[in-house]
């Protein structure tokens, strides 16, 4: 399953970079495939309860530190299917190289 979140600290002000990049080392440290962009942060596991929990300790850190939080989440459950990441954008990419 792949899920793309991303997570919004309130309260802090307009820079947040610091408070999402905490969120992101959550992620990072977890070990599964992970990709960050400028607008979500897309996480790659085998299960609902292993993805969930990633995400769920992500937030967590930025609550750590912010007196609000707003989370989006947008998931795709697939069973069987892995380097979801990386072979959907492949398989664009390849569709744009064939004109």
């Amino acid at each position: 399953m792949i899920v793309a979140f991303s997570v919004t600290p309130l309260g802090v002000g307009e820079e947040v970079g610091e408070y999402v990049a905490d969120a992101v080392r959550v992620v990072r440290e977890s070990g599964l495939p992970n990709r960050t962009d400028a607008m979500f942060t897309t996480v790659e596991g085998d299960s609902w309860e292993e993805v969930m929990d990633v995400v769920r300790r992500a937030v967590a850190a930025v609550e750590e530190r912010a007196p609000r939080v707003s989370v989006i989440i947008k998931a795709d459950i697939r069973p069987g299917v892995s380097d979801g990441i990386t072979s959907k954008v492949e398989t664009v990419e390849r569709h744009l190289a064939q004109g």
